[in-house]
């Protein structure tokens, strides 16, 4: 880019570039970047978040108060950097490449932020005492800082207040205006000697010529020496100054303050070494690898060992772990692997889990049918990446089951059924049918019966036979009908001999008219010669029924046969008017063979189908594809054995049944395909541990596993033999051994004489100093040295390397060495060693005294015995588990192992104490670190029912019912036993099936009616009307006679009747036919029902009249007509097989057909019927409750102490269903973990400021740090007690980490000086309205200023206070709160909703109340009440107290009125 330059005058014209100063001359060109559109995605704006909201400033850059009220808020602004960064890298660039594409974000803008917070301090303390005892002096009260000033709110007033106090008492004359005091200063940094005398060691000059002199090192520079081989320490010394000061704050000089001795302005001292680092490590992986739900970027580490501990006030060590953000831009990175369940195939389908515990059944399993239990497997896999082959898609790799936590799994049991044999429900028998040859070859006769029920789930759909067969001899596939078509019509008179005429067909079977020519034989003729009765003929009637057969099966036997009768209804005439005489006895009945078929019929039995085998005839190949894929299974046939059987004899030829129901031998089938066993690949092999081992340590295993998703069948590929692999991980090297190695004491180091000049003796150095030693580590194999840092590792705590000791001065005490420790008595006991003085040391008083020179030391034999103490409760009582061997198959038996109840051990945790009562490791007591108890958890007892009782009597006396049969109950479900089911009223529970009894048991049985007989005046046959009679007995269905009281009376047959013998001449009629139907719905009058006759002969005159030939009647209900309606009975309980324990079943009931009587028809009427009387149903399975393994138990809660606690826990699979056995409650077990001491470095509260050899000045407030052993983590200090430094740790390593030392200040007399740190206030937030939308709020502490002398006030310090952010803060409210009025003044103070009194504040905000000369208003009130009324004498003055505005105006008068006073003032 160029520009034009020119030089211009300072009027404004452009003059010569001579002129203008060349070094000021700005360039004319410079290098730029060219934008190009494609740059938009190399190019974006980066902006980072909002910062605080702060007030606006003025003009003036100041903060001042906004001259309006502020509400709920006030204008602030708050601002946001924005660059032009590179997308590949973030590094910024020219805000003019990201403007060529969008407009610049807003970096600034308005804000809101609350209104301002006053400075809140609490009350003023009560006064102080009065400096002086005497004359006048100062005292002084203080408050401290509650909430310091936010948001632009006022400060902090003076946190003290001062006045002048004098005492009664003058000072004595004589006495000393002023006191005096030592007072010293603050140690100075510690040094080498040689910093000190350069240059005056005998007259030479010393040059230093050290790498420190040399090369100053910055004051943050962090010293890294990773390989330092030892440490060697430098002794320096340190002074301060000391000076007598006044009351009033001058100095004096030193002898007023000192006395015998002078005080230590000089000592040894340890010179500081800076914590040394070795170098970083490399960076960690990133913990984000992939690209998830959470935005949030990983983070990475890096770590550094510390290689010199901090001493002598040493710069501390920095932080020795780094965490840095990576991977933040996750749209590069994979996308994260998500863990699912997975499920096996199901297992088989199992009856035995729901058999109770004392169920019969359980002893053959095998039997078993009906509602069951499959289980399968759960198990945990990664979903593959979908850019993954498909053949690694199908089957993942098993991985832990906490990856899929997160998700619920799948069900692992469900219920299932195998199916029962149930027989089907078939109808009865038809009537055996015509005789007919099979293909017209072989004479037989059948009988059918139909199937009403057939199970759904029957295999095979195998019902019994339902065709029978049986041998007849007089076969005919086609018969001759014969229909008469005319009455008989006699030939040349009315009566005499003529012919009737008939129709003749040829018909099937099925009655279907055929051609003639295959019937056999001749057909019958056409017409038949018949005779026509004349008048004085004798007349038979027709022909009656067939009687049944007497032997209805077996071989044919001569008395096995049928009859039919017919009996005479007119006798012949006499004389001239007789004719044809009436046939012989013979002649009235006919008989015929019968039995034509055996009793033992043939019919086609059916074996069950065969197995599913490969057809020959069809060439496929059976094969699987994948295990989820669909198979490829080829066709294959069934065959079955079907043979003839005679019903009790056995097999048969087969010719004897017939070749037409021959059940088919061979069906179609599909092979069952070849499934191959499906497994998972191996797991990862678990981690084996990668940390040295210590000494003797037993190798450590690794192992992987795989799951069985699918079983192999039908022949497929079995499973493998390994399911779970387990080896030895290899050896780990042996931890390494170092050691501290130390070298010999040096010398005692004292101050220089250069620096003790003037205190000790000419030419005597001695008195207190330091010896150090030099600290080395070395490796125990090699004895070579090695770094430090690897002895701070695995060597345990440093030895020290610095003591304090002494160089004998010429008047110090000389004790001997200690003598020896005495013996130990035992345990409990104690030993002591002694000293004495020595030499001149035995006459000096000061060395006698044992308080300085202590001459004797006890201390505590050491002792090995050790006492169990028990501790807390018991734990639950915890059962042992069934193990299974590694790899075993897992299915319902895994679960079935399990015990529930049974002997079991309880654990009671076991403290380990020494003598003193000190926690030690528990393995020195026990090796568990537990006592156990046997204990016994009681088992479940399910409820108990009795046997079943005796079937009650059929419900119905006649026709369909009910019997039932029940069990009551014997022992109610205890601890979680199986419960009962479902009882009544009478605690039963009962079973129903349908029955029936029969209403026709014994029926009446009558003979054929007697020939009409006639009482006859004379020999001569008479005529005309007469009597019949027949014998009518009782019988059952199936014998000859019983007793007639066993029949119902009502409806026994009438045994005589009237009858009419017609005379010669007279017509004839044939007995009355049967009744018509009336209709079926019996229309009550509207309906009849007519029977007729036939005339048999006619009458011989034309004036006699037949009797009429037909008869009607009304339809009366319950009389001539009758209506039917089913009834069904009540179904049945669910009926099972013996063998199944519940699932589907069915149940029946039966059907009765009923006349409006009452009374139940028997015979078929054809009435439509709907009703179903069986069906399918289900009984609930008892699925007792089945719960997952338990889980290991969980690491302890506690690392040490008494409150550890471990638990395990395991869930519910399936909860119980019906009668099963519940779940237990106990699903979570806690236990507690063995009690370990709980070691830890307490630091003692820092000591009160002390200033060593002076009054006042400088001091040091120490702490110190001890080892201590706890019983439980955090407890307080008066559970702890001491034991050696070594358990803790390193003690010098420890004391670096914690400031041990914090510098401080005595004043003294007349020092204006800092309070301590009032305590931290409560956490307060910033409200509106009550409200607060922080949850972070602020806590405020303050030092005041205390002045002593008030001509040192000016140099006094200022008050300080401090914030810290807390959390759990609160709103606070402030309201004036007012006193009693007392001498016309009251006391005002703000008071915080806590009950606080505070100075400051929201409310202080408002005006509060007056605290003495009442407002205009009340004075205004007062005159206004005078003037109105001249008897009121306002004396006092009246004082009103200021209300709020809305409220009426109340009087406070602090006098009392001695009349009535009626006021209405106006608001």
């Amino acid at each position: 880019q160029t520009r034009t330059l020119w030089c211009v005058h300072t009027e404004g014209w452009t003059t010569h570039h001579s002129h203008c100063p060349q070094a000021d001359k700005p360039a004319s060109r410079r290098p730029c970047f060219k934008v190009c559109e494609w740059h938009q995605d190399l190019f974006e704006w980066e902006v980072s978040p909002w910062g605080d909201c702060f007030l606006v400033p003025f003009l003036a850059n100041e903060l001042r108060p906004r001259p309006s009220e502020c509400v709920t808020a006030q204008h602030g602004v708050q601002r946001r950097s924005v660059r032009c960064v590179r997308t590949a890298n973030r590094t910024a660039v020219a805000t003019r490449i990201c403007e060529f594409f969008s407009g610049r974000p807003w970096a600034e803008q308005a804000c809101l932020i609350p209104c301002p917070q006053d400075c809140v301090v609490s009350a003023f303390t009560a006064w102080s005492g009065c400096s002086r005892t005497c004359g006048a002096g100062l005292q002084h009260r203080t408050r401290h800082v509650l909430a310091t000033p936010v948001f632009g709110g006022a400060h902090c007033p003076n946190l003290t207040q001062t006045r002048t106090c004098s005492h009664p008492i003058p000072c004595p004359s004589g006495a000393s205006e002023h006191r005096y005091s030592l007072k010293v200063g603050s140690w100075s940094e510690c040094r080498l000697p040689h910093h000190k005398d350069l240059g005056s060691l005998g007259g030479k000059t010393a040059v230093d010529y050290s790498a420190t002199a040399a090369t100053p090192v910055e004051k943050n520079l962090v010293k890294r020496h990773a390989g330092r081989m030892s440490w060697e320490l430098e002794v320096g010394y340190q002074t301060r100054q000391v000076r007598c000061t006044r009351s009033d704050g001058k100095n004096s000089m030193l002898s007023l303050c000192t006395q015998d001795d002078s005080p230590l302005t000089f000592q040894s001292c340890v010179m500081p070494k800076d914590c040394e680092t070795s170098d970083w490590s490399s960076w960690s992986p990133c913990s984000k690898t992939c690209r998830s739900s959470d935005l949030s970027p990983g983070y990475r580490v890096r770590a550094r060992t510390m290689a010199q501990i901090p001493i002598g006030g040493g710069r501390e060590c920095p932080t020795l772990e780094e965490k840095e953000a990576c991977n933040i831009i996750g749209d590069l990175l994979p996308n994260c692997p998500r863990f699912v369940w997975r499920t096996t195939d199901w297992g088989l389908c199992r009856v035995s889990p729901l058999l109770g515990p004392h169920d019969r059944r359980a002893g053959n399993t095998s039997v078993l049918c009906g509602g069951g239990i499959r289980t399968r497997e759960v198990y945990c896999v990664q979903v593959p990446d979908p850019s993954a082959p498909h053949h690694r898609k199908e089957v993942s790799r098993p991985v832990s089951a906490g990856l899929c936590a997160g998700e619920e799994p799948p069900s692992v049991v469900q219920l299932c059924s195998l199916p029962c044999p149930q027989p089907c429900l078939l109808s009865p028998w038809s009537a055996w049918e015509a005789c007919l040859p099979d293909s017209c070859l072989q004479p037989q006769e059948h009988r059918r019966r139909r199937v009403l029920w057939e199970p759904a789930d029957l295999p095979s759909k195998a019902c019994p036979h339902l065709l029978e067969s049986a041998q007849c001899e007089e076969p005919s596939c086609y018969l001759w009908r014969v229909r008469p078509l005319e009455d008989c019509v006699p030939g040349e008179s009315a009566c005499g001999p003529g012919t009737a005429r008939q129709n003749v067909t040829c018909v099937d079977t099925e009655g279907a008219e055929v051609p003639e020519t295959r019937c056999a034989g001749e057909p019958p003729p056409a017409s038949l010669p018949c005779e026509v009765p004349c008048p004085g003929d004798c007349v038979v009637a027709p022909w009656g029924p067939w009687t049944s057969c007497s032997h209805p099966c077996g071989p044919r036997r001569p008395d096995s046969r049928q009859t039919r009768t017919r009996s005479v209804v007119a006798l012949p005439g006499q004389g001239e008017r007789g004719g044809r005489g009436c046939p012989g006895g013979p002649a009235l009945e006919e008989w015929r063979p019968c039995s034509d078929h055996p009793c033992a019929p043939v019919f086609w039995h059916a074996r069950s189908w065969g197995p599913c085998v490969e057809d020959s005839g069809v060439n496929a190949i059976n094969g699987t594809g994948f295990w989820n894929a669909t198979p490829d299974c080829t066709e294959g046939v069934q065959i079955r054995a079907v043979d003839c059987v005679k019903a009790g004899t056995g097999h048969v030829v087969s010719k004897r049944c017939p070749d037409s129901a021959r059940p088919d031998t061979l069906r179609p089938c599909v092979l069952p395909c070849r499934r191959d066993c499906v497994v998972t690949p191996f797991s990862e092999w678990t981690a084996c541990p990668t940390h040295c081992t210590q000494g003797d340590h037993a190798a450590d295993l690794y192992s992987r596993y795989r799951t069985v998703i699918r079983r192999a069948a039908h022949g497929g590929q079995e499973c493998p033999d390994t399911l779970y692999e387990e080896r030895e991980c290899e050896s780990l090297p042996l931890c390494p051994v170092y050691r501290w190695k130390t070298s010999k004491w040096h010398s005692c180091t004292l101050v220089p004489g250069s620096v003790r000049q003037g205190v000790a003796a000419p030419g005597e150095p001695c008195g207190n100093g330091l010896e150090t030693r030099g600290l080395s580590c070395s490796s125990e194999e090699e004895e070579e040295a090695v770094p430090i840092a690897a002895c701070l590792r695995w060597a345990g705590p440093a030895p020290p390397q610095v003591r304090e000791c002494r160089v004998a001065c010429r008047d110090d005490c000389v004790l001997t060495a200690w003598s020896k420790f005495s013996d130990c008595s035992g345990c409990g006991g104690s030993r002591t060693r002694r000293r004495s003085p020595s030499g001149r040391s035995k006459k000096k008083d000061r060395c006698l005294k044992e308080t300085a020179f202590p001459l004797a030391e006890t201390e505590d034999c050491p002792c090995d015995d050790f006492l169990s103490q028990p501790h807390g409760n018991w734990s639950a009582c915890v059962l042992p588990v069934p193990t299974a061997p590694p790899g075993a198959l897992r299915g319902w038996g895994r679960y079935n192992r399990r015990k529930e109840c049974g002997p079991g051990l309880r654990f009671k945790a076991l403290a380990c104490v020494d003598r003193s009562g000190r926690l030690v490791d528990p393995t020195l007591c026990t090796h568990s670190g537990y006592e156990t108890e046997v204990c016994h958890v009681p088992c479940p007892l399910d409820c108990k029912l009795s046997a079943w009782t005796a079937w009650t009597a059929c419900s119905a006396p006649c026709g369909g019912g009910l019997k039932t049969r029940s069990k009551w109950l014997r022992e109610k479900a205890f601890n979680g036993g199986r419960p009962c089911p479902k009882l009544d009223m009478k605690n039963q529970v009962y079973e129903a099936l349908p029955c029936y009894s029969e209403c026709g048991r014994y029926v009446w049985r009558a003979e054929p009616w007697s020939m009409c007989n006639i009482n006859a005046v004379d020999a001569q046959p008479s005529c005309g009307e007469g009597a019949q009679s027949r014998k009518i007995r009782s019988a059952p269905r199936t014998a000859t006679s019983v007793d007639d009281s066993l029949c119902d009376q009502e409806e026994v047959p009438a045994a005589a009747r009237v009858c009419v013998l017609p005379c010669p001449g007279d017509c004839v009629v044939a007995p009355w036919g049967a009744w018509s139907h009336c209709p079926p719905s019996c229309d009550q009058g509207a309906a009849n029902r007519t029977r007729s006759r036939q005339v048999l002969r006619l009458p011989a005159s034309t004036a006699s009249l037949c009797p009429e030939l037909v008869q009607s009647e009304p339809c009366l209900t319950n009389t001539t007509c009758f209506l039917y309606q089913y009834r069904a009975t009540d179904w049945s309980t669910c009926q099972l097989s013996g063998h199944a324990v519940c699932g589907r079943g069915f149940r029946t009931r039966l059907l009765d057909c009923f006349r409006s009587d009452g009374k139940l028809f028997e015979a078929g009427l054809g009435l439509p019927n709907e009703w179903k009387l069986s069906e399918s149903c289900e009984v609930s399975c008892p699925v007792s409750c089945l719960l997952s393994d338990w889980s290991p138990w969980t690491e302890c809660s506690h690392s040490c102490g008494n409150e550890g606690q471990t638990t395990r826990s395991r869930r519910v699979l399936h909860p119980a269903e019906e009668e099963g056995r519940p779940c237990p409650g106990q699903l979570l077990q806690t236990r507690s973990c063995p009690i370990r001491p709980c070691y830890s470095w307490l630091l003692s509260p820092w000591s009160q400021c002390t200033v060593e050899g002076a009054d006042c000045g400088e001091g040091m407030r120490r702490r110190s740090l001890s080892c201590v052993v706890q019983w439980a983590t955090g407890s307080s200090t008066l559970s702890t007690q001491p034991v050696a430094d070594r358990l803790c740790g390193d003690r010098v390593l420890r004391h670096s980490q914690q400031e041990m030392e914090l510098p401080c200040f005595v004043p003294c007399p007349g020092d204006c000086h800092l309070t301590e740190w009032s305590s931290w206030s409560s956490c307060q937030l910033t409200c509106l309205e009550g409200r607060s939308f922080e949850t972070t709020g602020r806590q405020a502490r303050s030092r005041a200023v205390i002045i002593q002398v008030l001509e040192n006030q000016d140099s006094c310090p200022r008050q300080v206070f401090q914030t810290q952010p807390c959390t759990g803060g609160r709103c606070y409210d402030f309201h004036w709160r007012t006193g009693g009025w007392r001498d016309n003044a009251r006391e005002v103070w703000c008071q915080r909703s806590d009950g606080l009194n505070v100075t400051g504040g929201p409310g202080a905000r408002s005006n509060p109340p007056p605290p003495s000369t009442p407002s205009p208003r009340c004075l205004a009130l007062s005159s206004s009440l005078s003037a109105s009324h001249p008897q009121l004498s306002l004396s006092p003055p009246l004082s009103l107290a200021l209300c709020h505005p809305l409220n009426p105006i109340s009087l406070f008068l602090p006098f009392p009125l001695s009349f009535s006073l009626s006021l209405s003032l106006p608001l």
